[in-house]
């Protein structure tokens, strides 16, 4: 039997939504010639690979919103992650965009923040992060 009801994202318990996530990140990416390998244990903090069909390979951290985080810096490692408002799909290179946005602190006060605590998450983008984040859109 199969089941014509569609989930509620928000209904999904955190692994499901992991799952749910990375599935859906899978289907975009195909679209650019990846394929993507799933990764049981976080390896060098990455959640999967997308290898492209030229041989070349990048490592993904799959999250719910943006993100900065200390622990993934250095790791040649790019984030991506659906905006639930918008439904768009962004994948940037964590460190480069770090870069970027020390570049701006006036627009981007969090980076200071940012480098005290660890971490910054944003659950919904502001508009001067959307522009920023604008040319990461896959």
């Amino acid at each position: 039997m199969f089941h014509r009801n569609k989930i509620e994202y928000k209904d999904l318990n955190s692994r499901a939504q992991e799952n749910y996530n990375y599935h859906k990140l899978s289907a975009v990416l195909a679209d650019y010639g990846y394929t993507t390998l799933r990764l049981s244990d976080d390896w060098q903090s990455a959640d999967c690979i997308a290898v492209h069909r030229d041989g070349s390979s990048i490592k993904i951290q799959l999250k719910g919103r943006f993100v900065l985080n200390k622990d993934y810096m250095g790791k040649d490692l790019w984030i991506a992650f659906m905006d639930r408002k918008s439904y768009n799909w962004y994948l940037y290179p964590h460190d480069e965009l770090l870069s970027e946005l020390e570049l701006d602190k006036e627009s981007f006060k969090f980076v200071d923040w940012f480098k005290n605590a660890g971490s910054y998450t944003a659950a919904t983008l502001s508009s001067s992060l959307s522009k920023i984040l604008g040319k990461h859109k896959i």
